[in-house]
């Protein structure tokens, strides 16, 4: 974030330093900034949406069905950003709306338009985070919990994330309460019937397959991942 903040503040000197008057920014300072978003990128997806949740819930369901070999991480990844981004829509639109557009348009400086695009952002965050995460991170920086919306990205960002690992890890554990009655029914069978050699997880993936298949498992996970940002 520190070089996020350095390359707004930099770019928002260059555009003072045109000319007083709000103008269209040039094409050199659209490219600067455009390498930049897609230099951070993948950080900023991490850090500033509801990703970490998501693939956290894919892959304990990976594990849970026993297919950690079957299904590829790139294509779990890429289910996780293409929801993620789905879920970011709204809240990218009108960041596009109240900041972006503005400042490509000249009607807006950087600066204005960089805390402009923080309020749909900042709404939306703070809504996924919890009040205690959000009390930690606010005394560790010193800000007021009390008006969340005036906290630095700085502060709302390590509670945003904690948040979402602990709630990925509460839908992940409720996804594997069946699974887990199914590996342990069919380990209590092979036992009684004398089958010691067989592993039971072979036993129980088509079980915990044909389960998934018959509940629509995939369309249900997704589902409940977006609602669960609702």
């Amino acid at each position: 974030m520190i070089s996020v903040g350095g390359v707004l503040i930099a770019a928002s000197s260059i555009t003072i330093n045109f000319g007083k008057s709000l103008s269209k920014p040039s094409d050199s300072i659209l490219i600067v900034l455009g390498i930049t978003v897609l230099t951070l990128a993948p950080s900023l997806l991490i850090l500033l949406t509801g990703f970490v949740r998501v693939v956290i819930v894919l892959g304990l369901t990976q594990n849970a069905l026993g297919l950690q070999q079957i299904i590829p991480a790139q294509a779990l990844a890429g289910l996780a950003l293409f929801l993620s981004l789905f879920i970011m829509a709204p809240t990218l639109s009108q960041m596009n709306n109240v900041g972006l557009q503005p400042y490509l348009h000249g009607k807006e400086s950087f600066s204005q338009a960089y805390d402009a695009a923080q309020v749909p952002l900042k709404h939306w965050m703070l809504k996924q985070t919890g009040k205690d995460e959000l009390a930690l991170t606010s005394s560790v920086a010193k800000e007021n919990p009390a008006n969340p919306m005036a906290m630095s990205l700085s502060a709302i960002i390590p509670a945003f994330l904690l948040t979402q690992l602990k709630v990925g890890f509460i839908i992940g554990f409720v996804l594997l309460l069946p699974f887990l009655v199914i590996n342990l029914v069919v380990a209590s069978a092979l036992m009684s019937m004398g089958i010691m050699l067989l592993p039971p997880t072979l036993v129980a993936l088509p079980f915990n397959l044909l389960l998934f298949v018959m509940v629509d498992g995939w369309v249900l996970l997704t589902k409940a991942l977006v609602v669960s940002f609702r």
